[in-house]
């Protein structure tokens, strides 16, 4: 996700550093005179800051972002030198057109200009512009992280709440479903098999989905009892593709990151009618898993928000995978579509 930093934290930034910098010139390098009765002085100074700022910006969002939010160092490294090249043009425009359009001075000798001396000298001058800019970057990043860890942190602490609250004695709940599939066993073979699905479900739901992390398999075991009894309630009218393709075993992924897709699916789809046919599929591949769901809708639902729940996915899949998964929504004509891509864990 991109750092959303007011933009005039860098202005309020750069303010600071221009008049810190004026300061140091008046008062400790002691060319007050110059200050006072060179015009140049200000020009040259204030142009070659606004050279610095502009690459800065450039800077922070382009290369910092594409390369630094995705660790790609080596990358980064690479895009150096284009952001000292926009350094050595911002400065020729701005210093020896702008500039000297309106005083009639060039801030380089007129030898000087040529192109490749011109560059050179600049990438010299320019190099702080790019480091100050990464070291802001890593900053905010940093403290952006910290932010968003605060806060699935705290969603974690509301969420296990919520559960402590659900979980009235869960004993007690696990204890009667088996003696009601103890005596169902004799009389309803079909009936006791639904209730021992209801006590696993119930049962992974109050021990596993607390945890950061579940195993692939009994995630997919969860969905299967969950779409299982849910046709039990359709009552044979339930008209839905769910298919598992690829092997599977302890592979570890994001607890629940899967279930929210498949509730979410039953919570606003349409499956009574056989040509509008809700659809799940689950893809394992070697190293990453990816589920995508499509399903019809009633016509005039707000489907398009998806509430606090996929908020807060969004922020647990950030702060597990970094920017190492896909997620993707799509609504259109009655119909929603989503996928979702992420690396498993062996």
């Amino acid at each position: 996700m991109k750092l959303k930093i007011p933009f005039y934290y860098h202005v309020v930034l750069f303010l600071g550093l221009f008049l810190t910098y004026l300061l140091w010139e008046y008062g400790i390098n002691d060319k007050a005179k110059i200050v006072q009765h060179t015009r140049l002085y200000l020009w040259i100074t204030s142009t070659f800051f606004l050279s610095v700022f502009i690459v800065y910006l450039i800077n922070f969002y382009t290369f910092c972002d594409w390369f630094l939010h995705k660790k790609k160092i080596h990358f980064y490294f690479l895009s150096i030198p284009f952001s000292l090249l926009i350094f050595a043009g911002a400065r020729y425009v701005i210093q020896e057109v702008i500039v000297y359009h309106i005083i009639g001075i060039h801030n380089y000798d007129v030898r000087d200009l040529e192109w490749g001396y011109y560059i050179r000298d600049n990438f010299f001058f320019g190099l702080p512009a790019v480091i100050f800019s990464a070291l802001s970057y890593l900053f905010w990043q940093s403290q952006y992280s910290q932010k968003q860890n605060q806060e699935l942190l705290l969603e974690n602490k509301k969420a296990e709440f919520q559960m402590l609250k659900a979980q009235v004695s869960p004993h007690f709940l696990f204890n009667t479903l088996n003696s009601f599939y103890s005596q169902l066993i004799v009389k309803d073979d079909k009936m006791a098999a639904d209730v021992l699905v209801l006590s696993d479900l119930l049962r992974y739901v109050i021990t596993e989905t607390d945890k950061d992390e579940a195993i692939l398999s009994k995630e997919i075991q969860f969905i299967q009892n969950y779409i299982h009894l849910q046709k039990k309630r359709f009552e044979d009218q339930l008209f839905l593709d769910f298919t598992v393709q690829g092997e599977y075993s302890n592979e570890k992924i994001l607890s629940s990151a899967l279930i929210h897709f498949v509730e979410n699916v039953f919570k606003h789809g349409k499956f009574n009618n056989e040509a509008e046919k809700a659809i799940i599929s689950i893809q394992i591949k070697d190293t990453f898993l990816e589920i995508s769901t499509f399903n019809y809708f009633i016509e005039g639902e707000n489907y398009s928000s998806t509430g606090i729940g996929f908020d807060n996915l969004i922020k647990r899949l950030e702060y597990t995978y970094k920017g190492q998964f896909v997620l993707e929504k799509t609504e259109e004509n009655n119909t929603f579509k989503t996928y979702l891509k992420i690396p498993l864990k062996k």
